[in-house]
């Protein structure tokens, strides 16, 4: 299986740690969080095909891995020349997915314990469209709501709901994808969000709308979205403090 990584971003949030570098760059536990993420999909789900959304310092990222050797995996670029939103950035990556099937994650999703990727790559069907994992979450205010079935696929998506309780058959999104070609049917007829964007999930409730099969996988164990200074910090304090 292909990974299409999205690293274009800058991360605002993060203030002096982007300064002079894109947010999946920042350093956890002794290495870029980017590199964390390659290494586990090399590891634990063989895959050693990755393809690198770029944009933001694009060239600190290239001049790091180049073409993936010294990592284990072959790496190609695309640059995601406008900032418009997650739903354009798969794009980039289009000619180099082809007709095959393909992991997708967001460059800032940090996984403890990256045997998590095995089993996301296990758990993909042919049968399916797409396959998207979730976790249970008591507050799913910071995440994007995933409404699953009594079958595990997914019915609607919600981008970070308020809700006065959390309902029996709602999840975290946590930003880990597999998606056939077919994804990009979507991503091409998507228009701007009320924030100013192109949305990766306008273009999942598209495909739900349109009948697609959209596997929901429950994901066991930590995962952390890398989103300010604050969670760095914990991160690498329970590095140090583990050491």
């Amino acid at each position: 299986m292909k990974a299409v990584i999205l690293a274009a971003g800058k991360g605002t949030r993060m203030k002096e740690l982007t300064a002079s570098q894109p947010k999946p760059m920042v350093p956890v536990r002794g290495k870029p969080v980017l590199q964390w993420i390659i290494e586990g999909l090399r590891d634990h789900a063989g895959v050693t095909n990755v393809f690198l959304v770029v944009g933001y310092q694009g060239d600190v990222i290239r001049n790091y891995f180049g073409d993936g050797d010294a990592f284990g995996v072959n790496i190609e670029y695309g640059e995601q020349e406008v900032q418009n939103g997650t739903g354009k950035a798969p794009e980039v990556a289009r000619d180099w997915v082809a007709r095959d099937n393909f992991l997708l994650t967001y460059g800032d999703i940090f996984l403890p314990d990256p045997a998590a990727y095995a089993i996301i790559a296990a758990a993909w069907q042919e049968t399916d469209d797409a396959l998207v994992t979730v976790k249970t979450a008591a507050d799913l205010s910071k995440f994007g709501a995933v409404f699953l079935d009594l079958h595990d696929y997914m019915t609607d998506l919600v981008e970070k709901g308020n809700f006065p309780k959390t309902p029996n058959n709602a999840y975290a999104n946590v930003g880990i994808y597999i998606f056939t070609p077919r994804l990009f049917t979507y991503t091409s007829e998507l228009t701007l969000s009320p924030r100013g964007e192109y949305e990766l999930t306008d273009a999942l409730r598209a495909m739900i709308d349109d009948s697609a099969k959209i596997r929901g996988v429950r994901m066991k164990g930590e995962w952390v979205d890398v989103r300010d200074p604050e969670i760095v910090a914990e991160l690498n304090a329970g590095a140090a403090s583990a050491s």
